[in-house]
């Protein structure tokens, strides 16, 4: 009997004549990208370092683009962005020791916001692993023990031969639902000794759904049938699986009001009838899914922020849907079902009923109401007329990337993201530095569209090198600096804790000028000009920068 498989591994000729003859002058480097190649991959992000040059060389005879950053950190959060815009596995090359390190806070965001990238290292020379101490340079005991808390999988390859099984095997971690960063590491003379193995081609390391058991799902679509006061939780996932349009067809189905979270930005149409927005840090917000006696929580673990600072403690029946295992329930009892998020809201579209609830539109207009009323008796003017000029200069499907500052932390409650997938901020893991390297990545893998990032001036500091990648590789992104002399979210968490805020205060550069001292046009704007001149750097093709001066105050909290 012949099986199809089969045939798919029988090599034609011509492969057959490529393998018994391949090009001279090939080293372990080759083997890296042509197996990058060989997936699917088109653009690699990265800094070299001794270590890893072989990879480096055979880029010039690949046809990977490869787009360098100034540190590791800026590179991760590069490809971090690459492979949230694109839902591909961004490579994502690395040295030993100190540069591999220098990408651990990029990883550890990709691992919260469920990001894939696939970062590939150098390690020592073979003789050196082990954990001996031999005195190579970059040398660590243990390097893989650094990522492994951090990634979602670690690979090795010691040898030639092990370099294509190790990385497409690590690909398909990345891109298994929920996606995250991996971690494949190289030694340095397998990386740099001649191969006699062929040309690696074409490889599938396409992962499987993850899918929700049926009689969960069955539960789950009648309790929403059923249920008097429903609503939705709609995170991340939604908009990592794509899944928008399913949920909007649910949400209409039942006539449930749905909330999304921070980091599910755009996933339920803003202005929708049943919209709650994005108002999580508000109590109003909170109580409303309290109430309800029927809770569906898709692509959220319901962590800190999505709980008000668990302050949350819902009173109805809770259904999980997450496809990080770890997650379901982590955080309150519910009917837990492991599952992408489209592959499950398809479940239920099949099998809920039709429920009208004509009361619905009008309790969530009543929630925003009340969520208005007490924005606006906290005399807060200034910063919502920050928010609606970034708004009206932002074309509708260009994405942002915003930094952990206090115009970003306005903007996950009061941001209309427009569509999904296009409002992305560091909130997962809550580095700094994020914004602006991670927008250059963005307008690397979606050129069409320009980008925005937004950062205060203590952010900004740790991504000022990127100037220089922006202006060598043209990219269309726009930087609004928000410029407030310091830390200013961390100036206000310790001015209401302790009375008095330390080491909050920075000197800063005149970010005009050094800008333009890279080539980068930049202006200096004001709250009523900065819907007009951000609107004008966004549709100049390639990077410029818009500085605010301008002290934003955040709105009171909740949950205290």
């Amino acid at each position: 009997m012949t099986h199809d498989h089969d045939l798919v591994l029988r090599p034609t000729e011509a492969q057959t004549a490529a393998a018994l003859d391949p090009p001279k002058g090939r080293t372990g480097g080759d083997l890296v990208v042509e197996t990058l190649a060989g997936l699917g991959a088109t653009t690699v992000f990265g800094l070299p370092g001794q270590h890893a040059l072989g990879m480096f060389d055979a880029l010039r005879r690949s046809s990977l683009r490869y787009v360098g950053l100034r540190t590791e950190n800026n590179a991760g959060f590069a490809a971090d962005a690459y492979g949230r815009i694109t839902g591909e596995a961004a490579p994502l090359l690395l040295s030993t020791g100190p540069g591999a390190l220098m990408s651990l806070a990029a990883l550890q965001e990709a691992a919260a916001a469920s990001a894939p990238v696939l970062a590939i290292g150098s390690q020592i020379p073979v003789a050196g692993l082990g954990g001996g101490r031999h005195g190579y340079l970059h040398e660590l005991r243990d390097q893989q023990a650094s990522f492994r808390d951090v990634v979602k999988s670690v690979h090795t390859a010691r040898t030639q031969s092990q370099i294509p099984s190790a990385i497409a095997a690590a690909w398909e971690s990345a891109l298994t639902a929920p996606h995250g960063p991996v971690w494949v590491e190289i030694p340095q003379d397998v990386l740099t000794a001649e191969t006699p193995l062929p040309v690696v081609t074409a490889m599938d390391a396409t992962p499987e759904d993850v899918v929700p058991r049926p009689e969960l799902t069955a539960v789950a679509a009648d309790l929403l049938s059923k249920a008097e006061r429903p609503a939705i939780i709609a995170g991340g996932g939604v908009v990592r699986s794509d899944a928008s349009g399913k949920l909007r067809a649910l949400a209409e189905l039942i006539d449930a009001p749905v909330v999304t979270t921070f980091g599910g930005k755009g996933a339920f149409p803003w202005k929708h009838p049943l919209s709650l927005q994005s108002w999580l840090e508000d109590r109003h917000t909170t109580d409303f899914l309290e109430d309800a006696d029927v809770l569906l929580v898709v692509g959220s673990g319901l962590g800190e922020l999505s709980s008000n600072y668990h302050t949350f403690a819902p009173r109805g029946r809770v259904i999980q849907i997450e496809a990080d295992a770890g997650k379901l329930e982590s955080n309150h009892p519910a009917l837990g079902i492991h599952a992408d998020a489209r592959v499950a809201l398809q479940a239920l579209l099949e099998t809920a009923r039709e429920r009208t609830d004509p009361t619905a539109p009008e309790r969530v207009s009543a929630v925003l109401g009340k969520v208005r009323e007490r924005i606006a008796a906290q005399g807060l003017d200034l910063e919502q007329q920050v928010v609606a000029a970034v708004r009206e200069a932002l074309p509708a499907r260009a994405p942002s990337f915003w930094d952990m500052t206090i115009l970003a932390y306005w903007a996950w409650s009061a941001f209309d993201a427009r569509h999904p997938n296009t409002m992305h901020s560091a909130q997962g893991a809550g580095g700094l530095g994020y914004a602006f390297p991670a927008a250059l990545g963005a307008a690397v893998a979606d050129p069409s569209q320009p980008v925005l990032a937004v950062s205060g001036d203590g952010g900004a500091m740790y991504s000022i090198a990127e100037l220089a990648t922006a202006k060598q590789y043209g990219l269309d992104v726009t930087w609004l600096v928000v410029d407030d002399g310091g830390y200013g979210i961390l100036r206000e968490y310790m001015t209401d804790a302790y009375g008095a805020a330390t080491g909050t205060e920075l000197a800063r550069p005149d970010f005009v000028a050094l800008a333009e001292s890279f080539g980068v046009p930049a202006v200096r704007t004001t709250p009523d000009t900065l819907a007009t001149d951000l609107a004008a750097a966004l549709a100049t093709p390639g990077p410029s920068l818009v500085l605010l001066p301008a002290l934003l105050r955040m709105f009171e909290p909740t949950h205290l």
